[in-house]
């Protein structure tokens, strides 16, 4: 449950939260909920977000991209506050395969993002999930021209729930998630899902 006083300000998140159906731990006065629903409102037709990082090619060996194989892949990624991802390419494209690459990261863009709509979409079921690993597999296809695209994104979720019971809307989830996801929303291939789900 969402515990708080209805003095206290509440972030977008929160207050996403609970118009989306978490609960709380006691009942809002009226007035409250009036200036909840407002609030959100006011906010929701033209909502945005917006995301900045900072890609610095590392990779000059001394005479930079005077030929194809005179110079590394070797890039970072940053964002203010966070821990820098050490990328390149991947392997057969002359990268580092001890680095992140765009395909990895595209990968774990879609699987991240169904996880936490997942979770989301369980505590508006009811569904108590206790643990998720997703193994999640992609597949690029290059088209003879020198160029590439992604086919398909394969997302394989292990949950288990706390009760039995819990199981069929947990199955059902997964779907509301698949809508919910903004990256698999954004992308122009079939992002699916095969999950199981126990209990445990």
């Amino acid at each position: 449950m969402t515990r708080f006083h209805e003095a206290t300000p509440l972030d977008d998140g929160e207050l996403y939260g609970i118009l989306h159906g978490e609960s709380l731990s006691h009942l809002l006065s009226l007035t409250t909920r009036i200036a909840l629903l407002a609030r959100w409102q006011t906010g929701a037709m033209n909502r945005e977000h917006r995301y900045a990082l900072t890609a610095t090619w590392t990779g000059n060996l001394g005479s930079g991209t005077s030929g194809y194989r005179d110079y590394s892949r070797d890039v970072t990624l940053e964002v203010a506050g966070k821990p820098v991802v050490l990328a390149s390419s991947d392997k057969p494209f002359r990268g580092d395969p001890e680095r992140w690459n765009p395909e990895d990261l595209l990968v774990a863009a879609l699987s991240e993002c169904h996880l936490l709509s997942y979770l989301h979409a369980c505590v508006q079921a009811g569904v108590v999930v206790t643990s998720y690993v997703d193994e999640a597999t992609g597949l690029l296809r290059e088209d003879g021209s020198s160029s590439a695209r992604f086919e398909q994104v394969v997302l394989h979720p292990r949950v288990t729930v706390a009760e039995a019971s819990m199981v069929e809307a947990a199955e059902a989830a997964h779907r509301t998630a698949h809508d919910w996801c903004f990256i698999a929303r954004s992308v122009n291939f079939p992002v699916t899902h095969e999950a199981t789900v126990a209990v445990g």
